[in-house]
C-alpha cells in the first residue's frame, strides 16, 4: 500500500530507507539523508512497524514518500515487494542506520551513467563510531575466495582497517553491499530482484552474483563516502543471525557456483562450517550459535530441489572479476594477514 501519492514521471534516482521498527534510527539520519539527496526522490518502505515510524515521518519529512509493505518480509521481500511501486531508473537500497556525506549520490550516479555495463555499486563505507576505520559491511568494496568466504577491501573478517585513502580508487568488485546498494532497475527487475528466500543477510551478494554471471560488472566508488552503524536491526550476537549467514551462504553458492567448483566447494564447507560451530561454544549462547549451525545445514538440505530450480535459470562462469582463487580463511587464520593490501 503506497501511503502518499506516487509520481507518474519516471524517476532518475530513488533513494529508498527500509525500515521496520526503527523511528530512533529515522530521527537520528533521515534529516541528513533528505539534505544531502537533494537530486533524488527519498521513500521509506516500511515493513510492517509497530512502532509510530510512520507516522513520524509523515509529520516531520513531507517530501519523503511513504510505501507500507503488509508484512515484514525481510530486507528481501521488503525491498523487493516496495520497488515494485517506484518507477526509477536507479534505486538505492540504504540502511536506516547509516549518515551519508554531502555530494554523495554524484561520483555513483555519474559512474553508472558513463558506463552501462555497471549494474550495481556501493560508496565507501565506514564506521559510524569510529570514523577513521572501515566498517564491516561492505568497506571499500567486497570479495569472494575459493571456498565462497566474502570479504572487504579494509576488512577480512573481523579485522577491521584504518582508512588511510588506502582503497580510494573506483574498481571492478565482487559484491557491493546491500547497506548502501546502487542498483540498475532494468537489471534488478530482470533478475526478479533479491531472493525472498534468504529474508536477510547475504541476499545482496546473491543478487550481484547473478549479475556478474550475466555479464555485468559490480563497482566501487570512493569518492561517494557514508558511515553505517552496523547491526541497526538485528544484533550480532544473535543466533538468529548466525543461523541466516550460514544457511544463506550455502543457498548461494548452490545456485551460483559452476559445477565443477560446486562438487568440490559445498563438501569443503559442510566440513568448515562444522569447525566454526565448535568455536561459538566459548561464546555467550554458544550453544543456541551452534544449532543455528545445525540447523542451517538441514534448511538447505531439504531446500536443494528448490535451489535447484533457480541454478537452472542462471548460467554459471568459472571466471568472475572479484572472484579470487584463494582461501581467505587460510590466509587470516593460518598466515595471519589482516589487511587487504596484504593479499
Amino acid at each position: 500500500m503506497v501511503a502518499q501519492e506516487m509520481e507518474t514521471q519516471k524517476i532518475k534516482t530513488a533513494v529508498v530507507v527500509l525500515n521496520w521498527n526503527g523511528k530512533v534510527w529515522l530521527e537520528k539520519f533521515l534529516p541528513t539523508l533528505v539534505k544531502h539527496s537533494q537530486e533524488a526522490t527519498v521513500f521509506m518502505a516500511d515493513n510492517a512497524s509497530t512502532d509510530d515510524s510512520v507516522a513520524f515521518v509523515k509529520s516531520h519529512f513531507p517530501s519523503v514518500k511513504i510505501i507500507v509493505n503488509a508484512t515484514n518480509g525481510g530486507y528481501a521481500k521488503g525491498y523487493n515487494d516496495a520497488l515494485k511501486q517506484i518507477d526509477a531508473e536507479y534505486y538505492v537500497l540504504i540502511n536506516s542506520d547509516i549518515e551519508v556525506t554531502e555530494g554523495w549520490l554524484t561520483p555513483i550516479i555519474t559512474l553508472m551513467d558513463y558506463d552501462k555495463k555497471i549494474a550495481a555499486c556501493q560508496p565507501k563505507v565506514l564506521d559510524y563510531n569510529n570514523r577513521s576505520k572501515f566498517e564491516y559491511a561492505g568497506a571499500s568494496g567486497g570479495f569472494m575466495d575459493n571456498l565462497g568466504y566474502p570479504f572487504c577491501r579494509g576488512r577480512i573478517f573481523n579485522d577491521l582497517e584504518q582508512d588511510n585513502g588506502q582503497y580510494n580508487d573506483a574498481i571492478e568488485v565482487f559484491w557491493a553491499t546491500g547497506a548502501c546498494l546502487f542498483v540498475r532497475a532494468t537489471h534488478f527487475n530482470d533478475l526478479g530482484g533479491l531472493d525472498e528466500d534468504f529474508f536477510a543477510h547475504q541476499e545482496e551478494i546473491d543478487l550481484c552474483w547473478r549479475l556478474k554471471n550475466s555479464g555485468y560488472k559490480i563497482m566501487v566508488e570512493p569518492k561517494s563516502v557514508v558511515y553505517h552503524v552496523g547491526g541497526g536491526t538485528l544484533d550480532t550476537g544473535s543466533p538468529f543471525k548466525t543461523h541466516l549467514n550460514f544457511r544463506n551462504n550455502l543457498f548461494m553458492l548452490f545456485k551460483n557456483l559452476p559445477t565443477s567448483s560446486l562438487l568440490t566447494t559445498i563438501p569443503m564447507r559442510l566440513v568448515l562450517d562444522g569447525v566454526a560451530a565448535f568455536t561459538f561454544l566459548n561464546k555467550e549462547k554458544g550453544l543456541q550459535h551452534v544449532l543455528a549451525i545445525a540447523k542451517a545445514h538441514f534448511v538447505f538440505y531439504f531446500a536443494i530441489s528448490k535451489l535447484m530450480v533457480k541454478r537452472q535459470k542462471i548460467k554459471q562462469k568459472n571466471t568472475l572479476t572479484g572472484k579470487v582463487n584463494y582461501s581467505i580463511l587460510f590466509k587470516n587464520k593460518i598466515k595471519g594477514i589482516k589487511q587487504f593490501s596484504e593479499l
